[in-house]
């Protein structure tokens, strides 16, 4: 079994293994954080725990989503391709009732993309036009 040495990994017996730590927040950085994070919290009912010009943070609920000031954001394209903006942030929701989730979303500036990979999924670009999903089992 591998131990702790506190040095890189150089043997199966000396392998490095990270400190203790969690996973803190997700942060999305756009061009409206005040928007997107009003858009997330009713989407995933999470309450706004920091409001600021530059930064929201949603909590509780395990780790926090925080949506950053970037006055340079370029949306990404879905599907990705090559030669345009890739994703830098997928939210993949599971709920109880798909057409409802996908209604509700839209109800809050949310589009369906046009290409739909899956038959119990449905991507849908928030309003900064991040891709992400519900699905159902």
């Amino acid at each position: 079994m591998a131990r702790w040495s506190g040095r890189r990994h150089d043997s199966e017996e000396h392998c490095a293994q990270p400190p203790a730590h969690h996973a803190d927040r997700h942060r999305a950085q756009l061009p409206d954080p005040q928007a997107l994070g009003r858009f997330y919290a009713e989407q995933l009912d999470r309450p706004i725990a920091v409001d600021e010009p530059e930064w929201v943070t949603l909590r509780p609920g395990g780790p926090g989503l925080s949506f950053q000031l970037e006055p340079t954001h370029v949306a990404p394209a879905w599907p990705s391709t090559a030669e345009e903006q890739q994703m830098q942030l997928h939210l993949d929701v599971e709920v109880d009732d798909l057409l409802a989730a996908v209604e509700f979303a839209q109800s809050l500036g949310a589009t369906v993309a046009q290409f739909q990979p899956q038959e119990h999924v449905r991507v849908l670009l928030d309003p900064a036009g991040h891709p992400f999903c519900v699905w159902t089992r």
